[in-house]
């Protein structure tokens, strides 16, 4: 049966791509570690073989097809997250008819038609030298197969050798890619998927086991590709000139509804004005929401006109300079411990990994007022609990934890009234619709955008004071906390006043800007608080070290602080958050 076909080989190729998430991550636009594109499509990937793997024995290939289409809706991160479940559905409906166990090149050429019509149907501005090209592309070499009739193997060796030579043009479409002499990791990933699943599908370890059945260039594609694969870019924030990319599902109103009935044309619409990138996939009632804009509160906000929003995701792809948090490791170690005896099971950790953020143990004594908060560091974990924290989530940037998350942790608070301290612009609008699960009044967010700030909330709290007022008072407390951090550039760039950035440069940011470029932190970190206290002098600095920042050299830099800025009172502590040497606050 082509279903039993194309669960195994999804589940395959979904592992490879969980396995490779960090090489294409690799690096984004902005110099600082955590480019995402691998991690969001592993993480769509999981959710599709999660479905899949609860599926019958004999589920044919109109279930399977169902649970693709559903599991990648659901688990659709970032725009190339949404486009590719696009393509994964379309494809997967293509070949619902097939008949035999492999479909012929016909077939393969209506599924990847199919797929080319749903994923650009849902792109009302295609961007050339995007996993979208790479698709076409593919499609149409699979339509001269299929004129040519030549065997399954021979049209699936094709397709993957023209997914990679269509990879390695996209620099050639895509003046952002050409600029930084790389290729789309978007399409990176897709060509990645292809060819583990026909790797997997024909018996074979690598196209070039089979490829004498096929002419092929005279060089190698994936060759000439994996040479511009040094360097990756973030697909949510190249090229936008928007600082937020929102993501969200949408469950919309009865269609009998007629004066709040949703209309997905007008929806798009309303979206385009604004912003960019808009995307609505899925069909009623449920949808998935893509778009890059300035205003998320406005998006929200006319979309809950006509239904309910969840499982929201606001990122400020101006602010990626912000901690890969621990779960990424763990991700990847999880993927490199994967066997061929264990098919998806790296993937499917994966899944597991980005869902399971809090412990499952019983809910703490019962109170009235308890706090969550989110943190990657275990120390910042440990400073936030000594200052009243009842429960610790464990994200940050990259790998936001889910609303399922944040609610499970104020349920096991156990207390009457909660107060959510997210501690990411990104996770803010998580926390916000994690409250919907509570009665109101009883669950609120102060929107602290980093550690630092859940500090000096935590000390603004007055437990003799109810919900609304702590609330209050809190949130007024962040207006007095002005944030640092310092880190390593991943690749050549600019600062903010121009000067050249060369990987390996320490680089200290304020506010989302690289505002000094050095070659060690203590110097770095200096100069950058020096020039924050010559804008606005502050009384007291809380800094944290990270998990790369020796005790001795910390101590060194804390006394080089106490030598620039007398007048200063230091809080230094050890933060251990990974990838950021040091991250800092002044009031």
């Amino acid at each position: 049966m082509i279903s039993t076909v194309v669960r195994k080989c999804f589940c395959v190729a979904a592992d490879v791509v969980a396995q490779k998430a960090e090489e294409i991550n690799k690096l984004n636009v902005f110099p600082v570690p955590d480019g995402d594109t691998g991690t969001n499509m592993s993480l769509t990937l999981a959710t599709v073989v999660a479905e899949l793997k609860a599926l019958p024995a004999d589920a044919d290939m109109r279930d399977v097809a169902k649970a693709i289409t559903h599991g990648s809706l659901m688990g659709a991160r970032g725009n190339s997250g949404v486009i590719t479940s696009q393509i994964l559905r379309g494809v997967a409906e293509g070949l619902i008819d097939v008949k035999d166990e492999k479909p012929n090149a016909a077939e393969i050429a209506h599924a990847f038609a199919l797929g080319q019509k749903v994923a650009f149907q849902a792109v009302r501005k295609p961007v050339e030298g995007t996993i979208l090209t790479v698709l076409r592309d593919v499609a149409t070499k699979a339509n001269k197969c299929a004129s040519q009739k030549l065997s399954t193997k021979e049209t699936l060796t094709a397709l993957v050798i023209e997914a990679y030579e269509s990879v390695a043009r996209t620099p050639d479409l895509l003046p952002v890619l050409k600029e930084n002499g790389v290729v789309d990791s978007g399409a990176y990933g897709f060509a990645t998927f292809m060819e583990a699943f026909v790797n997997e599908a024909l018996g074979t370890t690598t196209t070039q086991d089979f490829v004498t059945t096929v002419a092929l260039p005279d060089e190698d594609a994936k060759a000439r590709v994996n040479e511009q694969v040094d360097i990756e870019l973030n697909d949510d924030w190249e090229g936008s000139e928007f600082r937020y990319c929102n993501e969200f599902l949408f469950q919309a109103n009865d269609a009998t509804d007629a004066d709040n009935s949703f209309d997905k044309a007008a929806a798009l619409k309303f979206l385009s004005t604004m912003g960019d990138c808009e995307l609505i996939v899925g069909e009623h009632p449920t949808y998935k929401v893509h778009v890059h804009s300035n205003t998320p509160d406005q998006i929200l906000k006319y979309m809950l006109q006509y239904g309910q929003v969840f499982n929201v995701f606001i990122h400020n792809m101006d602010l990626e300079a912000q901690e890969r948090t621990e779960k990424i490791a763990a991700d990847k170690a999880g993927a490199a411990a994967s066997t061929n005896g264990a098919t998806g099971s790296a993937i499917v950790a994966s899944a597991n990994a980005a869902t399971s953020a809090v412990d499952t143990e019983a809910p703490l004594p019962h109170k009235e007022l308890g706090f969550v908060a989110v943190a990657a560091g275990s120390g910042e974990a440990d400073i936030l609990k000594s200052l009243g924290v009842d429960v610790v989530v464990s994200g940050g940037q990259t790998m936001n934890p889910s609303t399922a998350d944040i609610i499970a942790a104020i349920k096991k608070a156990n207390a009457d009234k909660v107060i959510v301290l997210p501690n990411n612009s990104n996770i803010r609008m998580t926390a916000e619709a994690a409250t919907g699960a509570f009665a109101e009044h009883s669950v609120a967010v102060v929107p602290t955008k980093t550690v630092p700030q859940a500090f000096a909330a935590m000390f603004a709290m007055d437990e003799t004071l109810d919900l609304d007022e702590n609330v209050d008072a809190m949130t007024e407390a962040l207006s007095e906390v002005r944030d640092g951090e310092v880190t390593t550039a991943v690749r050549n760039s600019a600062a903010a006043d121009g000067t050249p950035i060369h990987e390996g440069d320490i680089i200290g940011i304020v506010s989302g800007v690289i505002e000094a470029v050095g070659s060690d932190v203590k110097s770095v970190c200096v100069e950058i608080i020096n020039r924050m206290q010559g804008q606005q002098e502050g009384d007291t600095l809380t800094i944290l070290a990270g998990s790369d920042l020796s005790d001795e050299a910390f101590a060194d830099l804390c006394s080089a602080i106490e030598a620039a800025q007398p007048d200063l009172e230091l809080d230094a502590q050890r933060g251990e958050q990974p990838l950021y040497p040091v991250i800092f606050s002044i009031e």
